[in-house]
């Protein structure tokens, strides 16, 4: 096995729904900022965790839509 496969590091919180919430500027999927989602590459273990430690409370930031075109088309 490959020495990446080995390595200690705080996972990716991403849920493959990369959509940026226009009011709360975070991602629908992850909670994450933009600069966060484009320099966790780059960062520490320390720096991830405190990104994963805040992302619950984010959370509420995020006021998702219900229904969208597929519930509109249905009341058609």
């Amino acid at each position: 096995m490959s020495d990446v496969w080995k390595r200690d590091e705080v996972e990716s919180p991403c849920v493959d729904i990369c959509v940026i919430h226009t009011e709360a500027r975070l991602c629908t999927g992850c909670y994450r900022r933009m600069d966060e989602i484009s320099q966790w590459s780059r960062m520490s273990s320390e720096e991830r965790a405190e990104v994963m430690a805040a992302l619950p409370d984010r959370s509420k930031l995020v006021v998702k839509r219900r229904g969208g075109r597929a519930a509109r088309l249905k009341r058609q």
